[in-house]
């Protein structure tokens, strides 16, 4: 009986420290989930601005290549056959190996990123 009232009187007495204290984590889970979000947003933005510039230069290389070719050949779909034939086995080249160029190293850099901010936001919890 006496252990129950201690306990009783132990949860009366520091009730509004455990509020305190989980609101306190709770606050710390919000600002940790609030970082993570403007960092995705923010790489978001910067995906769509290099995707873009990347199509604009492959649009105005393919130009100069496809110009070049029709220079050296003298015919306009030669010169431009040439090039949708190397742009062709670009892409091909890419899809095959799109694991090792790409997929991998991305998922490496993610992990090793994510371990990075939890050990800066918790170094206590390892």
């Amino acid at each position: 009986m006496a252990e129950r009232e201690n306990l009783g009187s132990f949860l009366k007495e520091n009730k509004k420290l455990v509020r305190d204290y989980l609101d306190t984590r709770l606050e710390a889970f919000k600002l940790k989930m609030i970082r993570a979000f403007s960092k995705s947003g923010g790489y978001f933005i910067w995906v769509i601005i290099s995707l873009a510039l990347i199509f604009l230069l492959l649009a105005f290389t393919g130009l100069v290549i496809g110009f070049w070719f029709t220079d050296m050949t003298g015919s306009y779909v030669k010169g431009f056959g040439y090039t949708t034939l190397i742009m062709l086995g670009i892409i091909i080249f890419l899809a095959l190996f799109r694991k090792v160029l790409f997929v991998n190293p991305i998922i490496r850099k993610i992990i090793r990123r994510t371990m990075a901010d939890n050990d800066d936001i918790d170094p206590g919890n390892n």
